[in-house]
């Protein structure tokens, strides 16, 4: 199965392009900047490294979220324009459970965080196992220290979340907090080949209809349009 796999959930912007599981090319960057100008020109690049057209890939991967609004929503239309072209399933998936797969085989469970800012975090919790992770509770925005109060035993956290609170985690939860090896801190579309290559092995893949960024919360967009109709609402 030859798999083109994106995501453009935060700051990095990552592709791959795998076949039958094993990594063919990758582009991944952290510029502390969405990329997504340039996700064109990086699809194109994974797919010139692997000597394949666009025609011949035999389906896609993206990742849906949670994470930057204006990412994951160009990165979802633009895998869904791609498999509109060529009549290709697509599998969407978790941007947290992908940071979780940089840690496989674990003892211990792995708090992937990204920074959702306004003080919050998007926060998955996940038992790495084996190779793909499994959901301990659900995806979740939330404070950092709402987050911190129902960590109870020793866990590892990974991402950029993870990284500005840095120092408060490790303050709240002492010997219990284990920090990710820095090379682990950035999402990356080969993990998440693994996640859409399962899915649509299963027969799980996502139609195209129901392909929809995972964002969790409202967009500013959304909450202005609330506060317009209903000035007096609580948000």
């Amino acid at each position: 199965m030859r798999l083109l796999t994106v995501d453009t959930s935060t700051s990095t912007c990552s592709v791959a392009l795998t076949r039958d599981g094993r990594l063919v090319a990758e582009y991944l960057v952290d510029s502390g900047r969405t990329l997504t100008g340039r996700l064109l020109a990086a699809i194109e690049t994974v797919l010139a490294a692997g000597c394949l057209d666009l025609a011949e890939l035999d389906g896609f991967g993206v990742a849906l979220g949670p994470g930057a609004f204006t990412g994951v929503r160009i990165g979802v239309a633009t895998v869904k324009g791609l498999a509109i072209a060529i009549g290709k399933p697509v599998a969407g998936f978790s941007s947290l459970a992908m940071l979780a797969m940089n840690l496989p085989f674990c003892s211990l469970p792995v708090c992937p965080l990204f920074d959702a800012r306004k003080n919050e975090v998007y926060a998955g919790l996940y038992r790495c196992a084996g190779v793909t992770p499994e959901p301990l509770v659900p995806d979740r925005v939330l404070s950092p220290r709402q987050l911190l109060e129902e960590i109870t035993g020793p866990t590892i956290f990974v991402g950029d979340g993870a990284l500005r609170y840095h120092d408060l985690i490790e303050t709240n939860l002492r010997e219990r907090a284990i920090f990710a090896p820095s090379y682990c801190h950035l999402p990356r579309a080969g993990a998440g080949a693994l996640l859409a290559q399962e899915l649509l092995r299963t027969g799980d893949g996502t139609p195209l209809s129901l392909l929809n960024p995972a964002y969790l919360r409202p967009s500013e967009a959304e909450l202005a349009k609330v506060r317009r109709e209903m000035p007096n609402a609580i948000l």
